[in-house]
């Protein structure tokens, strides 16, 4: 039997499970990590959603793997994701997200995004109805990266400056990583607003430096990695892309492959010329046999302003809406091939 699906027995069934999910009710990039437990996925939905916890960021994914033994949310809030019929999954929805996936449907993007396939309610909910990525896979790994510099708007920064919220919660997280990070002023009111945690949590890991940051991996065996906040060195991300794949070639190949393809279709994108993607993720997923690469997570895309244009590898300074996407797609695919060229 694969490795993967004997973390744990239940009583009348083996399951394996992992989700990475955020604990927090707003769609910033806050992180928790919980302790194992079991689920059964022949249960309710009600009783599914009380999984293994790996916290990592904004919503990114949720798939069922092959005969249903794997339950992946790679970040998100708990909640935001139910399982669907016929290898789909269900993601609450969201106007905008969902306004993306619309217009992804005539664009190059299309064949590097998963599957949309409409709205459907349940339980009161209307959820966007997205292709199982983890369909097809035995035993997969699985890494999210998030791309880009920042993981904010710009009129979050703005709203923070006019209209500032000191959030206690979000003051203990930074206090946790690094006790000397608060200002005297955040220290005195003992909070930290959203955007200025985003912020120092960006500058932080890879993503100011190399435009990308890894936010969880799920090995093949069931464990999962997390301890990725200070992993901003070109090395080190290295050493965890390394790590990944474990000295599979075929993975390595075929991502190279897929990350080559994704850059031509971005570059010739309608779409991805029109929009700011802040928050989006690249979901690499991989067995023995095959690796694949998908664009996710268009909660936080949004439309350009009229008359402003960007190309994705510009520096960013609060005003451009550049996200250096392009940039971090680079350094991404360097590091690969340097992989490649090691082996």
């Amino acid at each position: 039997m694969c490795r993967c699906t004997l973390p744990r027995l239940l009583f009348g069934s083996v399951t394996a499970a992992v989700k990475m999910a955020s604990t927090g009710g707003s769609d910033d990039d806050l992180s928790d990590w919980e302790s194992p437990v079991d689920i059964d996925l022949d249960a309710p939905p009600s009783k599914q959603m009380n999984p293994w916890s790996v916290v990592t960021s904004v919503a990114k994914w949720v798939g069922l793997g092959k005969n249903k033994k794997l339950w992946t949310q790679l970040a998100g809030h708990q909640g935001s994701f139910q399982a669907g019929e016929s290898q789909t999954v269900l993601k609450k929805l969201l106007e905008r997200e969902r306004q993306c996936y619309v217009n992804i449907q005539c664009d190059l993007l299309k064949d590097f995004t998963p599957e949309y396939r409409g709205d459907v309610q349940k339980q009161g909910e209307t959820y966007l109805q997205l292709q199982d990525l983890l369909s097809g896979f035995t035993c997969p790994c699985v890494m999210d990266v998030k791309m880009g510099c920042r993981t904010y708007h710009e009129e979050e920064l703005k709203n923070a400056r006019e209209n500032p919220v000191f959030r206690k919660d979000i003051y203990r997280k930074m206090t946790d990583l690094d006790p000397d990070a608060p200002t005297p002023e955040e220290r005195e009111k003992g909070g930290v607003t959203k955007a200025r945690y985003l912020r120092w949590r960006d500058e932080m890991s890879s993503s100011v430096n190399l435009s990308f940051r890894i936010e969880g991996i799920r090995k093949d065996d069931g464990s999962s990695s997390k301890d990725f906040k200070r992993v901003n060195l070109r090395n080190q991300v290295r050493e965890k892309f390394r790590f990944f794949l474990g000295g599979n070639k075929i993975a390595l190949e075929a991502y190279l492959k897929r990350l080559e393809a994704i850059k031509a279709a971005e570059e010739s994108s309608e779409f991805f010329s029109q929009h700011e993607l802040v928050g989006s993720s690249l979901l690499f997923v991989h067995d023995s046999e095959k690796a694949n690469i998908w664009i996710i997570d268009f909660g936080k895309t949004q439309a350009l302003p009229a008359g402003v244009k960007i190309d994705h590898r510009t520096p960013w300074v609060e005003g451009n809406h550049e996200d250096e996407y392009l940039k971090g797609l680079e350094n991404l695919t360097a590091i690969f091939t340097e992989l490649a060229n090691d082996t």
